[in-house]
């Protein structure tokens, strides 16, 4: 396994097992993160990866990622996952989409996530498409 690869499959164990030191260390100090479909939520430090995904494994406890596929090249690392769990009030927590990660010397320098709400009623496709296109 080539050093990339082996950095999401910690990330995603540590995740899984809901060890937070051990998903920390899969980060670099002044990680930046970024989601461009929602901008605002922007950030940068491993403060904050902290502070995110304690809250989620705190709220979260049998939080989980699904990996779906993953691709790598020489400095980034792609993930199309499903993220699941069940919170303390019983709802659930259902996210599917695509990490893209800018990984070297072992570690998450950045990272662009693509994640989005599961929605399994909803629109269909003619009516999302109307919509699109104003009609």
């Amino acid at each position: 396994m080539d050093g990339r690869a082996e950095v999401l499959a910690r990330l995603v164990e540590a995740t899984n097992d809901h060890d937070l030191e051990a998903m920390l260390e899969c980060f670099k100090p002044d990680y930046r993160s970024e989601q461009p479909a929602h901008p605002a939520r922007a950030f940068q430090g491993i403060d904050q990866v902290r502070k995110n995904w304690g809250s989620l494994m705190e709220s979260v406890p049998d939080i989980h990622w699904d990996v779906i596929r993953t691709s790598t090249d020489e400095t980034t690392a792609w993930m199309e996952a499903r993220l699941t769990g069940t919170r303390h009030d019983g709802t659930k927590l259902d996210q599917i989409g695509v990490l893209v990660l800018g990984i070297s010397g072992g570690h998450i320098g950045w990272g662009r996530l693509y994640l989005s709400d599961v929605e399994s009623e909803g629109a269909d496709i003619d009516e999302t498409v109307g919509r699109m296109t104003g009609r």
